[in-house]
């Protein structure tokens, strides 16, 4: 498995509802995405649940990572990118994921980036976040948990869906999930 995310800051000025209406609209056109797992469309709005600024930044779940390739050269990021620039696109190996039937259900999602330090135990952070993600996926209002790393910039993220609006602890984004596309 795969996660993926990419992510477009948006003047502090934006109409948002471009955005929701963009969701709206092209959302529904990944459901069914061979290999996808899922793709929760995020937002957030500069103010809102503490966020500095106003972001686009769909997170993606690939059981198939060579699916994200097919996504990547594909005519709807090719769109994209005709419309909001060249973005940056993060990818995390997955350590676990866990998601539940009513995933679609998802309202908000809340990111949160941790750096690995040099030397650390991979295995003892990778077991650590592990068992992190899964009792968090326990909790009734989750309804995904993603832990991963990434071992260019060594981080680690941990993402989860949630279906009412998350309590605010410790330092990360949280979005408003516009559609949630499956496999």
């Amino acid at each position: 498995m795969m996660a993926m995310q990419y992510s477009f800051t948006l003047p502090a000025d934006y109409d948002m509802s471009i955005i929701d209406r963009r969701i709206r609209d092209k959302g529904p056109m990944l459901d069914g995405f061979p290999g996808l797992g899922f793709k929760a469309y995020l937002s957030a709005r500069k103010g809102e649940f503490g966020s500095r600024e106003n972001l686009y930044a769909p997170f993606y779940l690939w059981q198939q990572p060579e699916r994200a390739s097919d996504f990547l050269t594909g005519p709807g990021f090719e769109a994209l990118t005709q419309s909001f620039g060249w973005p940056r696109v993060t990818t995390w190996i997955v350590w676990q994921a866990q998601t539940t039937p009513p995933v679609a259900e998802a309202k908000f999602a809340t990111e949160e980036t941790i750096a690995i330090e040099p030397y650390a135990s991979l295995a003892e952070i990778r077991d650590d976040e592990i068992g992190r993600a899964q009792r968090q996926a326990r909790q009734a209002d989750i309804v995904a948990s993603v832990t991963a790393f990434e071992p260019t910039n060594w981080t680690a993220v941990r993402f989860s869906l949630h279906r009412s609006a998350p309590l605010i602890a410790g330092a990360g984004q949280v979005y408003r999930v516009g559609h949630v596309s499956l496999p």
